[in-house]
């Protein structure tokens, strides 16, 4: 099965995901482990289990879902079908884990839960960069993610062919419209903050009129952040940004929507709601005993 897109996707490490999964092993444990199935299932039990997606989509998290099994027993055998980034249909078998029954009922719905809710930010992502598939214009993510998974949030948008924006406040300078009405000027803003940043820090801005782009276009920034802007309006503002600043628009944008903003010639188009509002992938794990 092909992937979303040839695009070099950059390994999640262990060490950005392990403790997340133990949190979410030791949240489902509890105190006294998983008394279901210690009360059916005799420790000899061996069993092999296949993990499946119920509907088409483009997988991420398969390797949290195998750190999430070997946590619980490092002995379970994991077979893995596709690799994350790839597109899959309805009914398709992602990986087969092998091994103690217990184990493998025990980290199930953590597995699951993982996986399907990064598959599913991979699924909407792969979607939106297919609706600007006929542009130069990329997809990226925001700062909206859920607390403490952004890092694999944003995994899993580059696992759907996407691109990040800044990971946190400390990566890069967004000048948003609330640092303008506490500085009270553009221009003031850009001069104070290139005082304070390092010669390898972007500047980027966020302005919602063309006259605020003017200014701008005054100042020495990097990149503009185009708010709420109609398309007509876009067409206009990368006219007068002629190639000279990264233009990136937001505010609206869904797959229906997103072509019209990228015909404009914008370079980026932010979408919140792939890492904020993204449903899950429905994924399961359906065993066999041996």
């Amino acid at each position: 099965m092909q992937k979303a897109s040839s695009h070099y996707l950059p390994r999640l490490y262990k060490l950005q995901y392990e403790p997340q999964v133990r949190r979410a092993l030791d949240e489902d444990l509890g105190r006294a482990g998983d008394i279901t199935t210690d009360a059916l299932i005799p420790p000899e039990s061996r069993s092999s289990a296949k993990i499946v997606s119920r509907r088409e989509g483009c997988i991420a998290g398969l390797d949290i879902a195998r750190t999430t099994f070997h946590l619980l027993d490092e002995n379970l055998q994991w077979d893995l079908t596709f690799p994350d980034g790839a597109l899959v249909k309805a009914g398709a078998t992602l990986a087969t884990v092998r091994g103690s029954t217990r184990s493998v009922l025990s980290g199930e719905r953590v597995a699951l839960n993982f996986l399907g809710r990064l598959s599913g930010i991979a699924t909407e992502t792969s979607r939106m960069v297919a609706s600007v598939a006929d542009y130069p214009t990329r997809v990226t993510c925001t700062r909206k993610t859920t607390p403490g998974l952004r890092a694999l949030e944003k995994y899993a948008v580059r696992a759907g062919g996407g691109t990040n924006h800044r990971f946190g406040l400390d990566d890069a300078v967004l000048i948003k419209d609330n640092h303008l009405a506490a500085v009270g000027s553009i221009s003031r803003a850009v001069e104070q903050v290139r005082g304070a940043i390092g010669h390898m820090v972007k500047v980027q801005i966020e302005v919602d009129t063309l006259q605020q782009l003017d200014e701008v276009l005054e100042c020495q920034v990097d990149a503009v952040l185009l708010d709420n802007m109609a398309p007509a309006t876009l067409v206009e503002a990368v006219g007068r940004v002629r190639g000279r600043l990264i233009t990136e628009a937001s505010g609206g944008v869904t797959p229906d929507t997103a072509p019209k903003i990228a015909a404009s010639g914008v370079d980026l188009i932010s979408v919140g709601w792939l890492t904020h509002s993204a449903p899950a992938l429905d994924v399961a794990l359906e065993i066999e005993p041996s």
